[in-house]
């Protein structure tokens, strides 16, 4: 590694075993105008010579930057469309490493676009494949999901905890205005159904039974759920489809930063975290929906209403309800996050990704919630 080696060059050597053997000589840096590759594949065509593979040697490298890791990453993807075997191993173990790096970085897959004309078992073909790669995508996401919590678990984590502190932030506090105002107009909703047939019997009183039991069973999470589905999850999409579109996702796997464990892991927790005492706020604000409704339609005092909601609602509703919650976080942010991470490279792609995620989530919550119920209906919770 002296400055008296020659310039960057090439050398074609006799085959050895059906190989092409090439030497790769001198200082490989931009500044000495290195051979590109398309330089060596005419060379090699204009010899017409035939191998399976090439052999490449760099022993008689001297100095080198990025301008040979291109050279050879180019020689890569040559082989791969004519299926020749470049073998590396001759060349130097950091050059080799950083090759491994540039190449380890998976491509995304942009979305599907429709075309008019595709005979329908060709849809039908690319809808199964595509249905079979998102769902193999999706499993492998899951399990580097579960492996990045248990570490957690172990006190090996990778994110920043101020990153936590502001996730936990945006889903928590700054969604209280949302959360106060759907909520409430919820509870207003079903007190004015309830009171609506109860008038008829005289039993406007259960009007409290009605709201506090919907809403601590049912409605607070639910309601929950779907708004951080629209305002979070899809921020969580839209945040990470940008860091692929700008290739900052592919920078973090090349530093050896996993982006499971540095930008998924804590988004999980802040919405887990969040979502429970979301419910509970919930669940009192669509409490409180229906006493206002009671107080002015059905001439029933704050006093009488939430002593007659407390004596029939007992806790374990309103456990019902944080359980739920906590499921539903667990899935928007699941979703979010992995929309995001299956983002293509174009605007368009970010769209999309965004439009998932939240239909992804809205959907796994139904599924859920419509499971647990059937759980506490089997166990009479």
């Amino acid at each position: 590694m002296t400055d008296n080696t020659p310039s960057a060059e090439f050398r074609l050597l006799p085959q050895s075993n059906g190989s092409l053997i090439i030497q790769l000589v001198g200082n490989w840096l931009f500044e000495n105008h290195p051979p590109t590759s398309e330089q060596l594949l005419k060379t090699i065509e204009a010899q017409a010579t035939q191998a399976s593979g090439w052999l490449l040697l760099g022993d008689e490298l001297g100095r080198w930057d990025s301008s040979l890791i291109i050279f050879l990453l180019a020689l890569k993807q040559h082989g791969k469309s004519k299926v020749v075997e470049i073998d590396c191993t001759s060349l130097p173990q950091g050059l080799q490493r950083l090759v491994d790096l540039a190449t380890a970085v998976p491509k995304h897959r942009e979305p599907r676009r429709r075309v008019l004309g595709i005979p329908i078992l060709t849809k039908v073909g690319n809808l199964t494949i595509e249905l079979h790669q998102t769902w193999r995508d999706s499993l492998a996401f899951l399990g580097e999901s579960c492996i990045s919590i248990f570490n957690l678990l172990r006190g090996r984590f990778r994110f920043r905890r101020t990153d936590l502190i502001t996730l936990l932030e945006q889903c928590g506090a700054q969604a209280l205005p949302i959360v106060t105002l759907i909520s409430l107009l919820v509870g207003m909703i079903l007190a004015f159904v309830g009171a609506v047939q109860l008038r008829m019997f005289g039993a406007e009183i259960f009007v409290a039974n009605l709201v506090a039991l919907g809403m601590a069973r049912e409605m607070g999470a639910m309601m929950t759920g779907i708004i951080m589905a629209g305002r979070t999850g899809a921020a969580f999409a839209a945040q990470l489809g940008t860091m692929q579109v700008n290739e900052e996702i592919d920078a973090l796997q090349t530093m050896g930063i996993p982006p499971i464990d540095f930008l998924v892991l804590p988004r999980i927790l802040a919405l887990v975290l969040m979502m429970p005492f979301l419910c509970i706020y919930a669940d009192f604000m669509g409490i409180l929906g229906g006493a206002i409704v009671s107080a002015s339609m059905l001439d029933i005092s704050f006093f009488e209403y939430f002593n007659q909601a407390r004596s029939f609602v007992g806790l374990d509703h309103f456990i019902v309800g944080i359980v739920k919650a906590s499921v539903f976080g667990v899935l928007v942010a699941l979703a979010g996050c992995l929309r995001g991470i299956q983002c293509g490279r174009s605007a368009s792609s970010v769209g999309f990704a965004t439009t998932s995620a939240v239909v992804t989530s809205i959907v796994w919550i139904v599924i859920a919630d419509s499971l647990i119920t059937i759980v506490c209906e089997v166990f009479k919770v």
